[in-house]
């Protein structure tokens, strides 16, 4: 019926545009469709937007974690936890970026002040306008915005927004307390600014001002996409994509072997010199996306300060990014990598130590008493629960590799690598360990990993860890807008985390994106967040 409908659209358009609001595009034969898409009244037009040519350009990009199971079944940014569908695939944008050196630029705002502080002032660019052609003003930001923090608990409490007025082009935010990161925060991909006029479909299709548009969306299956004809900032090359789910690795490997796809996300390391030729390009870089294990402070095994040690003491993670990540990755101490100023250059922590560890066990009354391998105390194996999920294909390489060393020292770790992570996670009775994959420094500030893992009002502190000390930092962390002041408190807190082995810092990812060679404009960011722009191209 969807696909009927889109027909019947296709027959109705108007030659007509809304003025002044057309991107670098070729608009005189489009109009705009249901739920902001544009579509070509004659397939001589319907080409490269810089170009004459007759023949549509398509691309097919297949991605392993656009699923529920990644908090990612649509591209609504106001939906889940994250939003980042909408954002990778250029339906949204957010009023500010990240930029290749990890630093905040504007993006749909052309300026900012900070008034004082709790008062932002946000001056919007004059040329931006959603796909369906209606103009981008403060209005409409702040619309989005209040759909946002009314909705999304996460971005509420991120945000500590109390009020926003707006006047034209000129936004002002007032926070509840003085809000250091709010520019940060405002460019992660919830941040996405949505036509809340034209509302979210029941699918989670919403109006962007990115250059693309999304028509059809199937939850765990594939998006379609076309070339947002109003794009504010300039061509847009491809004119139809689709977005296709495909969690598996080797099944990726081969779609893209065979043509079925033009680019990948998510391939297996083992695949990889299958695509080391000619045919194909990587675009790679380092990010701060970090595979982490996070400890359950209500079981009563993790509890044990010695067991959580040993843990820490008994993951081999130069092992785990030499061998299993075929170097695709490196060591992480702390939550950020060395790269950031905030990262863990001067850290200390836990290193693989297998002697260590079993001392440590020994220590604390853990001891082998039958001889299976398998620590005992007061009668009780030293058994583990670890949960994780498998749509990241790191995750469980990192899990068998631990599985391996950690029996060595006497631990015997059970296995639930499951699509059902997040259901199963909130049972605190299930699982002690779980072990995930976030990309934790994304907005070029340390707040956010803090913010969402580590605190009582976390909404992602699955194991319930509490710190008094780590309380206190995070007070003068979010107070705080000197970023010297600001990078050494992060410091601290990630060393507090470390002393307690509440989280165990495994690697951290080398991304990287393969395309067949034709393709152009694919290109790996640092903080992961922007996939599908306007520079991709087929030649």
């Amino acid at each position: 019926m969807k696909r009927m409908i889109v027909a019947l659209l296709v027959l109705c358009m108007s030659a007509s545009m809304l003025a002044g609001c057309g991107g670098g595009g070729n608009n005189a034969a489009a109009d705009t469709g249901e739920n902001g898409s544009t579509n070509e009244t004659d397939a001589e037009s319907s080409g490269d937007s810089g170009s004459s040519s007759s023949a549509k350009k398509t691309f097919v990009f297949g991605d392993t974690t656009f699923n529920a199971e990644n908090e990612e079944p649509t591209v609504n940014p106001h939906e889940v936890y994250a939003g980042w569908a909408c954002m990778r695939y250029g339906v949204g944008e957010t009023l500010f970026r990240i930029n290749d050196n990890m630093e905040l630029d504007p993006w749909l705002a052309e300026s900012y002040e900070l008034v004082d502080d709790l008062t932002w002032k946000i001056t919007m660019k004059d040329n931006v306008c959603f796909s369906n052609g209606k103009t981008c003003d403060a209005a409409a930001v702040k619309a989005c915005l209040d759909h946002l923090i009314e909705v999304h608990d996460r971005a509420r409490g991120d945000l500590m927004i109390d009020t926003i007025d707006s006047d034209g082009q000129t936004l002002m935010i007032k926070t509840s307390v003085p809000a250091p990161s709010l520019l940060n925060y405002l460019s992660e991909p919830y941040g996405c600014i949505i036509d809340m006029d034209a509302g979210i479909t029941d699918e989670g299709i919403v109006v962007g001002t990115g250059p693309y548009v999304p028509v059809e969306l199937v939850t765990d299956d594939h998006l379609n996409l076309v070339k947002n004809e109003n794009y504010w900032d300039g061509p847009v090359h491809i004119d139809e994509i689709t977005v296709r789910t495909i969690s598996d690795g080797d099944t990726l490997a081969l779609a893209l072997q065979s043509g079925e796809i033009d680019a990948a996300y998510g391939m297996a390391y083992a695949s990889y010199p299958l695509f080391e030729n000619d045919n194909y390009t990587f675009s790679g870089t380092q990010t701060s996306r970090s595979f982490y294990c996070q400890m359950n402070y209500t079981s009563p095994v993790i509890q044990d300060d010695a067991v959580r040690k040993a843990v820490a003491m008994g993951i081999n993670k130069e092992g785990f990014v030499n061998t299993l990540l075929n170097g695709y990755g490196y060591v992480a101490t702390g939550a950020f990598p060395d790269s950031v100023a905030f990262g863990g250059s001067t850290l200390t922590t836990e290193t693989y130590d297998p002697e260590g560890a079993m001392k440590v066990l020994e220590d604390a009354g853990w001891v082998d008493s039958d001889g299976d391998g398998i620590r005992e105390k007061n009668g009780q194996k030293l058994e583990i629960r670890w949960l994780s999920y498998p749509s990241r294909q790191e995750l469980p390489l990192l899990a068998e590799s631990a599985q391996a060393t950690l029996k060595d020292i006497g631990i015997q770790l059970n296995l639930n690598v499951t699509a059902d992570h997040n259901s199963i996670a909130t049972d605190q009775s299930a699982w002690d360990i779980y072990v995930g994959a976030n990309v934790n420094s994304g907005l070029g500030d340390p707040t956010n990993f803090f913010s969402t893992h580590c605190l009582d009002a976390s909404t992602k502190n699955r194991g319930s860890y509490h710190n008094d000390e780590l309380e206190k930092l995070s007070v003068q962390l979010n107070s705080s807008f000197d970023q010297d002041e600001r990078n050494q408190i992060a410091i601290q807190m990630q060393q507090q985390l470390l002393d307690d082995n509440a989280f165990v810092f495994c690697s951290f990812l080398r991304m990287s994106m393969i395309s067949k060679s034709n393709v152009t404009g694919l290109t790996a960011h640092p903080c992961d967040f922007y996939e599908l722009t306007a520079e991709l191209d087929i030649n």
